[in-house]
């Protein structure tokens, strides 16, 4: 079955989000092509806390029992190879976690990666428990055959698959492999949101790693932003 616009994809499904400034991101982003962003569902960080949060979400929810539900996993991640860095749009084809490996569907990441055409690369993907915020942790973890790493993308790919959505995920590069970012796994809660508090030390402690963070993350947002409009105005 072929997509006919993105606005199939909000209506039957979802377009799934971190919450915060990923959220916002890609609502403005629908906002500029006049798109509604009511199905935009904001999720915490964290593999167990998206699982949790994705069975309240289903339970709550109506779908049609004769649909085929999309869902769009978008947001921002890091890379684990120098062959992508700050600003660079990836398709995930697989999500990694441990020994476990999971597939997206094939069929919408191909009609993602046909509206973005050039402005995309399709990669393998790692989902990690924690912030991977060493360089050498990174270069480390690439040379296992990923190329990029998020926090959440396996649980949601694994769930949502689980109770028949065609996931697709996308994501935009925020951080590259060569330098540290601040060790700010102390600053998320178990419920996968940010402590305020936890997060302003993380990066007082390590001022220039903060200041790298900051500009790759507001690089990568803005990118998320126009990646998300691009995608609102698709029709096949």
């Amino acid at each position: 079955m072929s997509m006919e616009s993105t606005e199939v994809l909000i209506t039957t499904g979802g377009v799934f989000v971190p919450q915060g400034a990923e959220y916002k991101a890609v609502c403005n982003g629908l906002r500029r092509v006049n798109k509604i962003s009511s199905q935009v569902i904001s999720i915490p960080v964290g593999g167990k806390a998206v699982t949790r949060y994705l069975q309240e979400w289903y339970e709550s929810v109506n779908l049609l029992k004769d649909s085929q539900p999309y869902a769009l996993v978008m947001g921002l991640c890091g890379s684990l190879t120098p062959d992508y860095d700050v600003g660079d749009v990836v398709l995930y084809e697989t999500c990694i976690y441990k020994d476990q490996v999971l597939h997206c569907d094939n069929d919408f990441t191909n009609q993602l990666e046909l509206q973005l055409k050039e402005k995309v690369s399709r990669v393998k993907a790692l989902t990690s428990d924690s912030v991977v915020f060493s360089s050498y942790e990174k270069i480390l973890l690439g040379k296992c055959g990923a190329s990029v790493v998020d926090m959440e993308g396996f649980s949601a790919l694994e769930f949502l698959s689980s109770v028949g959505f065609k996931v697709g995920m996308l994501r935009v590069v925020s951080d590259g492999c060569k330098h540290d970012l601040p060790n700010l796994n102390s600053a998320f809660s178990p419920e996968g949101t940010l402590l305020p508090l936890p997060l302003a030390l993380g990066m007082l402690r390590q001022p220039i790693a903060a200041c790298r963070l900051i500009y790759g993350s507001l690089r990568g947002l803005k990118v998320l932003e126009d990646v998300t409009k691009d995608l609102g105005t698709f029709k096949q």
